[in-house]
C-alpha cells in the first residue's frame, strides 16, 4: 500500500507529466491553431489571445483529468467556444460580430457531438501560409515581422528570439506587441498575397523559415538537443513557397539548404537523446534521398543564372558536407571558399565564427585560433555560448587542455540547452593521457 508521501510524489510526478504535454502540443500545433482561429474570427491578435485562454485551460485541466486523444483539436475547439462566449456577452455586437456568432455556433451544433473537431491537415497548411504572410505585411518593420512570426508560427519564446538575434528580451517582446497593435488597426487581411505582392514579404518569410530551422536543427534551451517539429515545419513552409514561385532562386536554395541540413537529424542523436557530433556521426544514417533533392533544388537555383545568394551559398556548403564520405575527405577549402564569399555578401560575426572553423579543419587549429581570439577581441560575440566552446575544441586539438577546460565550462555557463551543457561539462573533464 503506498504510503500519503509516495501519493504524493505519484500525483506531482502525473501533473509534471501533462504540463510537459501540454507545452509539447503548444510548440507542435500552436501555429495551426493560432492560424485557424484567426481565419474563423478575422482578428490576428483576438485568435492568439483566445487560443493562449485554451492552453491555460489546458494547464489547470489536463493534469487533473488526462490528456485528450486529439489534443490539439481540444485546444482548437474551447478557444472557438470562448470566442462564441465572447460574443455573446457583448451587447454591442455590430452585425459582423453577430453573423460570426452565429457561424461559430452553428458549426459547433454540426459536429458528431464528440468535443473533438475534425481536422483538416490541407485546410491548417493553408491557414499556416495565411499566417506567416499576415505577420510579413510590409507595414511591419522587418524586425517586427520576424520576431511576430518566430513568436507565432514557430512557437519560439521571447527568450529564444533574443538569444537567436543577440538582443535583449525586453525588445522582443516591444516588437511583438507593437506588430500585433498595427496589424489590427490596419486591418490587414489574412491571406496569401497576389502573387505581385510576393516580393515586399518574400524575405521576411524566407528569414523567418530559415530562423524556425535553424531552432529545430539546434534548440537554444530545453531538454532536447533537437526540434525536428520546428525544421520540418519550416522545410513544409518552404516547399509550399517553392510551389508557388517555382523560378525563384533565393526560395529554392533555402529549400535545398534544409533539406540538406535536416538529412542529418537520425544521425545526429544516440537512442537516448544524446547529441553526436559531425565528426563522429554515422554517415550511413543520413537521409541520403533529402540529399539529392537539397542536391537538385541547389542547381535549380544555380540554374536561374543571378549567381548565389546567401541561402544558396550556405546550401553549397552543407552540400560539401553531405556529399563526403568522411570529415577528414570533406572539401575544406571549398568550405572556406564558400565562407569568404557569405563574408562579404551577407558579414555576420557568427559566419565569421564558423569560417574559423572551416580554416582549422583545413590549415589546422592554430590558424583557426588565430582567427577566434580577433573575434572575442572585437567582443562582438560575448555571451555566444559557441564561440568559448569553438575555442576550447581548438585549444584541446592544440593539447592546451588546461585553457580548453576553462573555455568548455565558460559555455556550458552561457548555453541554455541542457544536452548542449551536458556536453560541454563532459569536454571539461577530459584530462591529457598520462
Amino acid at each position: 500500500m503506498a504510503t500519503p508521501d509516495g501519493a504524493d510524489v505519484t500525483a506531482q510526478d502525473a501533473v509534471a507529466s501533462a504540463r510537459r504535454r501540454v507545452e509539447a502540443v503548444w510548440r507542435i500545433e500552436s501555429a495551426r491553431i493560432v492560424a485557424t482561429l484567426t481565419r474563423v474570427v478575422g482578428d490576428f491578435g483576438l485568435a492568439e489571445d483566445l487560443a493562449q485562454e485554451a492552453l491555460l485551460l489546458a494547464l489547470a485541466q489536463w493534469p487533473r483529468d488526462g490528456v485528450p486523444p486529439n489534443p490539439g483539436a481540444w485546444l482548437t475547439t474551447v478557444a472557438k467556444r470562448k470566442a462564441i462566449d465572447m460574443h455573446r456577452r457583448n451587447n454591442r455586437l455590430d452585425d459582423r460580430h453577430a453573423d460570426m456568432a452565429h457561424h461559430l455556433a452553428e458549426q459547433q451544433r454540426l459536429d458528431t457531438g464528440s468535443d473533438e473537431l475534425p481536422w483538416d491537415p490541407e485546410t491548417i497548411d493553408d491557414d499556416v501560409l495565411r499566417l506567416v504572410f499576415t505577420a510579413c505585411h510590409p507595414i511591419l518593420p522587418r524586425e517586427s515581422q520576424i520576431a511576430l512570426t518566430l513568436r507565432v508560427v514557430g512557437g519560439l519564446t521571447s527568450e529564444e528570439i533574443a538569444r537567436a538575434f543577440m538582443i535583449p528580451v525586453a525588445t522582443v517582446q516591444q516588437r511583438v506587441v507593437r506588430a500585433k497593435k498595427t496589424i489590427a488597426a490596419a486591418e490587414i487581411p489574412f491571406e496569401v498575397p497576389p502573387r505581385k505582392e510576393f516580393d515586399s514579404r518574400l524575405g521576411s518569410v524566407l528569414s523567418v523559415a530559415y530562423l524556425i530551422f535553424n531552432e529545430g536543427y539546434a534548440a537554444t534551451s530545453g531538454t532536447a538537443w533537437t526540434r525536428p517539429d520546428l525544421a520540418n515545419e519550416a522545410i513544409r513552409l518552404t516547399r509550399i513557397l517553392s510551389a508557388l514561385v517555382p523560378e525563384e532562386p533565393e526560395v529554392l536554395a533555402l529549400l535545398a539548404l534544409l533539406e540538406l541540413q535536416a538529412s542529418r537529424f537520425a544521425a545526429r542523436v544516440d537512442a537516448n537523446g544524446e547529441p553526436i557530433l559531425l565528426a563522429d556521426q554515422d554517415r550511413s544514417r543520413w537521409d541520403h534521398h533529402q540529399i539529392r533533392r537539397g542536391c537538385e533544388a541547389l542547381a535549380r537555383a544555380d540554374a536561374a543564372g543571378r549567381g548565389r545568394g546567401a541561402y544558396a551559398l550556405q546550401a553549397g556548403i552543407a552540400e560539401c558536407h553531405a556529399v563526403a564520405a568522411s570529415t577528414a575527405e570533406t572539401d575544406w577549402a571549398q568550405i572556406v571558399a564558400l565562407y569568404d564569399a557569405l563574408g562579404s555578401l551577407a558579414p555576420s560575426p557568427v559566419v565569421d565564427l564558423n569560417r574559423a572553423v572551416a580554416v582549422a579543419m583545413a590549415d589546422g587549429p592554430a590558424a583557426g585560433l588565430q582567427l577566434v581570439d580577433e573575434l572575442i577581441a572585437k567582443r562582438a560575440l560575448d555571451g555566444y555560448s559557441l564561440l568559448p566552446s569553438v575555442r576550447g575544441e581548438l585549444l584541446s586539438r592544440l593539447e592546451r587542455h588546461d585553457e580548453a577546460r576553462i573555455e568548455f565550462l565558460a559555455a556550458a555557463e552561457l548555453t541554455h540547452n541542457e544536452r548542449e551543457r551536458a556536453v560541454l561539462v563532459e569536454k571539461a573533464g577530459v584530462r591529457p593521457s598520462a
